[in-house]
C-alpha cells in the first residue's frame, strides 16, 4: 500500500507539473464552477495569479454571451450527464481590450457514481489586426451616414433622426452600428468624439457642419 500511494503521488505531480507548462488557458472546477485549481496560463487571461483564482466562480471571470447554455449545463450537471460543454464568454483583458472566445468544461471523477469536477479549457478568439488604410478609409461616409452623425452631436435621438434622414429607425440603427464598427466605437459619444478627431465633422462649429461626404 505504501508503494502505492507513493506512485499516486507521483504521478499526480507529474501530472500538476504539466498542468502548469500547457500554454493552453485550463482550470478544474467543482460541479458548482468554483475554480479549485488554475495553470499560469488561465491565470493569465484574468491579471491575477492561480492561486487568487481559486475559489473564484468561473463565470464570474468569462462572461456568458448566453445564459441559456450556462442554464443547460447545470441541467445536465444536476442529472449527471457526462458530455462535452462549451459556453461562448467575453472578458477583460489585464490592459482593458475586450476579448471573447469559448469555455470547454468536460466532466471528470474516479468513477461513476462519485460527483464530477469540471475540466475547463479556454480557447481565445484571435485579435484582429487593424486596416493599414484605416485613417483614410475610415473618414469616407456616406452623405446619409455624415446627416446621422450631425444629428448625433446636438443629441438627437433615434427617432428624430429617422424623421430628419426618412429612414426607419433600424435603418439608422445599421448605419451606426457600421460606424461604430469601423471606428471602434462603444456608443453614441465616442461615435462623435470619433466623427470630429477624422474631420468628418467641422470643429468648432455650431450646428455641427459636415466637412465633406463620399457617395
Amino acid at each position: 500500500m505504501d508503494l502505492a500511494r507513493q506512485e499516486a503521488v507521483t504521478w499526480r505531480n507529474r501530472a500538476l507539473l504539466l498542468f502548469d507548462r500547457v500554454a493552453m488557458p485550463v482550470a478544474v472546477c467543482d460541479v458548482y464552477g468554483a475554480v479549485l485549481l488554475a495553470n499560469p496560463a488561465m491565470a493569465a487571461e484574468c491579471g491575477r495569479t492561480p492561486g487568487q483564482l481559486r475559489g473564484r466562480d468561473v463565470l464570474d471571470l468569462f462572461s456568458p454571451r448566453e445564459a441559456t447554455q450556462v442554464e443547460r449545463i447545470a441541467e445536465a450537471l444536476r442529472l449527471r450527464h457526462r458530455s462535452r460543454y462549451q459556453v461562448s464568454v467575453r472578458w477583460r483583458a489585464p490592459g482593458g481590450a475586450e476579448r471573447s472566445g469559448e469555455l470547454t468544461a468536460d466532466p471528470v471523477s474516479d468513477t461513476a457514481e462519485d460527483t464530477p469536477a469540471l475540466l475547463v479549457m479556454l480557447r481565445v478568439d484571435p485579435e484582429r489586426a487593424p486596416s493599414p488604410a484605416a485613417p483614410a478609409e475610415q473618414a469616407r461616409v456616406t452623405p446619409t451616414e455624415a446627416r446621422i452623425l450631425s444629428l448625433l452631436a446636438v443629441g438627437a435621438t433615434t427617432a428624430r433622426a429617422s424623421r430628419e434622414t426618412g429612414l426607419t429607425t433600424d435603418g439608422v440603427t445599421y448605419h451606426l452600428r457600421r460606424l461604430s464598427s469601423r471606428w471602434g466605437a462603444s456608443n453614441r459619444t465616442e461615435l462623435v468624439a470619433r466623427a470630429y478627431a477624422l474631420g468628418v465633422l467641422t470643429p468648432g462649429v455650431w450646428p455641427p457642419e459636415v466637412s465633406g461626404t463620399e457617395a
